[in-house]
């Protein structure tokens, strides 16, 4: 895949795209990575990429001109058409569902946002507006990273186990089961027997249990639209100490 990102601090981008999963998966040449400075498609000394928000208020507003000059530009490097997603507040919630989907194109153009945010024109370029979270960051830096980190490593090839990603939190609906390794004690702290049994029919069924009271516990609201069966819908009430249903 390959992935562009435009942004004004293309240096933020050095260390964090070049370690760990991400710079296995572009040593694999899953992940074909460019960043690009915004500034080079302004033109004036100052390299303006930003201007004061008609009808005044504080902050100010990224330009259209190099916003539109930039995107087209970095598109046609390729002869494959991105997918462009502007890093903003106002995007919709990325979500694990999302990170699959995106992992699906063969191409992703981010645009990160700064000050204010866009010029409203700008979104004429988007194919879709992201947001990580209800939080405002410095920029869409962090938030680009963030959503290259979770693409990136769906990609064929960069984990080591093709079923590394089958059972980890939200794939499933549900936040992922308690994990263990060597030693078997700890200070006191057991690993649960079933989990040495060898009996891969009850650790199964143990660990979808202990999924279903940890999400019960922390985020409930996973549960709303989660299908469960008699049993497991008794597991969840008992975890939220309420009785069980009629």
């Amino acid at each position: 895949m390959r992935t562009d990102i435009i942004t004004i601090f293309p240096q933020m981008f050095d260390t964090p795209m070049s370690e760990a999963m991400i710079g296995i998966a572009r040593e694999k040449g899953a992940l074909d990575l460019h960043v690009h400075d915004l500034r080079d498609w302004t033109h004036d000394r100052h390299r303006t990429t930003d201007d004061e928000p008609y009808g005044g208020g504080p902050g100010m507003v990224m330009k259209p001109e190099p916003l539109f000059e930039s995107v087209r530009a970095v598109s046609s490097q390729d002869p494959v058409e991105p997918h462009v997603i502007f890093l903003t507040p106002v995007g919709e919630t990325f979500t694990q569902g999302l990170a699959e989907e995106l992992a699906t194109y063969d191409r992703l153009l981010f645009v990160c946002g700064r000050y204010e945010g866009f010029d409203e024109r700008a979104y004429e370029l988007a194919d879709r507006r992201l947001s990580i979270g209800d939080y405002v960051l410095t920029g869409g830096e962090l938030a680009a990273m963030v959503v290259v980190d979770a693409v990136a490593r769906l990609l064929p090839g960069v984990l080591g186990h093709e079923n590394s990603t089958q059972d980890e939190s939200f794939t499933t609906g549900l936040l992922e089961y308690p994990q263990y390794t060597r030693p078997a004690v700890f200070e006191d702290m057991n690993v649960p027997d079933v989990l040495r049994s060898g009996d891969h029919g009850r650790i199964a069924a143990y660990r979808r249990e202990c999924a279903l009271r940890t999400t019960a516990r922390l985020r409930p609201d996973l549960l709303m639209n989660f299908e469960v069966t008699e049993h497991e819908q008794s597991i969840i009430d008992d975890e939220l100490g309420r009785s069980p249903r009629d």
